[in-house]
């Protein structure tokens, strides 16, 4: 991973064989981020894409095991119940033919690259276990 900030701003480029969530996470610890923006543009090697199911309230998972490229990514990073980072994003992913593939962004394996922006912004956003849900949404009270 390189880095490099501009105006609060960071840069983040990932490496061939980086694990995108795990990469982002241990940044945002490291650096104690309570909230940020996050954008990003690249390719993975594979992926697993989730989409969350409201009847089951569970995440079902799509694994790619292709080429791709990130057409698109977007999210945020906030804080988890027990404090730790947690990077909420979706991602539009391009295949070979030019289709897509796309939903939450489980996990995704860089190659060659993915250039990432984070706006850290002040304060800390929490999230807390909805029970109607069974997500983890903002705690906005």
């Amino acid at each position: 991973m390189d880095v490099k900030e501009i105006d609060g701003r960071f840069l983040i480029r990932l490496q061939p064989g980086e694990e995108v969530m795990t990469a982002l996470r241990a940044w945002a610890d490291e650096h104690q981020v309570g909230f940020a923006m996050l954008s990003a543009i690249g390719a993975l090697r594979r992926a697993t894409l989730g989409y969350f199911d409201p009847v089951t309230k569970a995440y079902r998972h799509l694994p790619v095991e292709e080429q791709v490229e990130v057409v698109s990514l977007s999210g945020n990073v906030s804080r988890g119940e027990d404090g730790s980072p947690v990077i909420h994003a979706h991602a539009v992913l391009g295949r070979s033919d030019g289709s897509t593939l796309g939903g939450h962004l489980a996990e995704g394996i860089v190659s060659p690259t993915l250039e990432v922006v984070l706006f850290v912004l002040p304060g800390t956003a929490q999230r807390r276990r909805d029970p109607a849900t069974g997500l983890a949404l903002w705690d906005l009270t």
